[in-house]
């Protein structure tokens, strides 16, 4: 089982500078691996349908790849001494970055969803680095080791569980000050729940008005955190658009807006991780719809559908089902909402009309919680075809 713990970390001057300098020199790296892959890209690909019967064929260049870009990181700490200061293995994960955004631009990913181009990152815009073999003898009480660095003070806010260990740690730098995340591992923790029950069962439709509507109905009105911080958010946009740029004001304004941001989403986080405690602590299996959210937040309820984060909120519930050895069941969503749950008769509304009538069967409930139990519903049916086909 692998999760993950992030602790803050409170650097000395000068480790902030060198955190800071290891972060520019990652970027320069990654800037100039990457246009390796873009310049071969343009320079070779070829447009079959628009090339002339008669040209001049340049000499094919050798394609960069993972493990050449890597071997040149050797000369780089020849031309360019002052590399040596990073940790050699920090440094081999620049190479890796390149190659799984470039991938995932031509290829995609393992379900095919390709990305967009690859962009050149600004200054400022590379925030992480990785230790990809870090060891637990590396963090003991409140000091964390970290090579080429030092050692580093760490508000220990909870203790490692008893087993794990930690084979990654990343450090970021965020809008108000440092953070380290260490992956743990404990392959010996079983994830089966030895007092799961598979007739207790919910269905959660959620939305905007109501952050989610159970099938018990049970609701959580939805806390509108971005809503409710846009007065402050606007009020420190216009200092930074009122600062000079380049200034040290325009960079304090553009701290301060940042800490803000962060602020609205921590905040969000932390709801959502309370509502899937809530939730898992009630039931052990808690069927959800299969949402578009990226095709819904292209609509004019973007803001809203962002502000809610329902997709963080279904990927937090799932991790703590799977952790706790319960089930998370995604359903189709189609006609949830028209469909009775009580005949199963679709009864067309439109998005405005709130209440759910039947004229076969005389129901009468809230849209929001017919749609829950028909979720409900999907998810126990696809449960028991699951146990039937196994």
């Amino acid at each position: 089982m692998r999760i993950s713990y992030q602790y803050k970390i409170k650097p000395n001057k000068e480790q902030a500078e060198k955190i800071d300098n290891t972060l520019e020199m990652l970027r320069y790296q990654y800037n100039y691996l990457l246009a390796q892959r873009v310049d071969w890209y343009e320079m070779n690909r070829c447009p079959i349908d628009r090339y002339p019967l008669i040209c001049y064929l340049p000499e094919l260049k050798e394609q960069p790849n993972y493990y050449k870009q890597k071997a040149s990181l050797t000369h780089l700490k020849i031309n360019r001494p002052w590399y040596k200061n990073i940790h050699s293995q920090v440094l081999q994960e620049v190479p890796k970055k390149v190659e799984i955004t470039f991938d995932r631009w031509l290829k995609g990913d393992v379900n095919g969803k390709k990305s967009g181009r690859p962009r050149f990152k600004a200054k400022g815009r590379y925030k992480t680095f990785t230790y990809p073999q870090f060891k637990l003898h590396q963090f003991v009480g409140n000091k964390i080791i970290l090579s080429k660095i030092g050692d580093i003070k760490v508000i220990v806010h909870r203790q490692i569980p008893d087993g794990f260990d930690i084979k990654t740690a990343s450090v970021t730098k965020k809008a108000d000050g440092y953070y380290v995340t260490l992956s743990l591992d404990d392959k010996a923790v079983t994830t089966i729940n030895p007092n799961f029950d598979a007739d207790n069962i919910v269905g959660i439709d959620v939305g905007l008005i109501d952050f989610y509507v159970a099938s018990d109905n049970t609701r959580i009105a939805a806390p509108k955190y971005l809503r409710k911080a846009e007065r402050k958010l606007k009020s420190a946009q216009r200092k930074v658009s009122r600062r000079k740029k380049g200034s040290n004001r325009r960079k304090k304004a553009i701290k301060q807006l940042g800490i803000r941001h962060k602020k609205v989403g921590d905040t969000r986080k932390d709801f959502h991780f309370k509502i899937a405690k809530t939730v898992l602590d009630k039931y052990d299996i808690v069927a959800v719809e299969k949402l578009n959210i990226k095709g819904l937040a292209k609509t004019r309820l973007a803001k809203s559908i962002n502000d809610a984060g329902w997709g963080q909120f279904i990927s937090i519930l799932s991790n703590k089902a799977e952790n706790a050895g319960l089930k998370v069941i995604p359903v189709n969503s189609n006609g949830t909402s028209q469909e009775c749950s009580n005949c199963g008769h679709k009864v067309k509304k439109p998005l405005s009309q709130r209440m759910h009538n039947c004229p076969v069967c005389h129901t009468s409930l809230c849209r929001d919680l017919n749609a829950a139990i028909n979720i409900r519903n999907r998810g126990a049916h696809g449960l028991k075809a699951q146990s039937m086909s196994s």
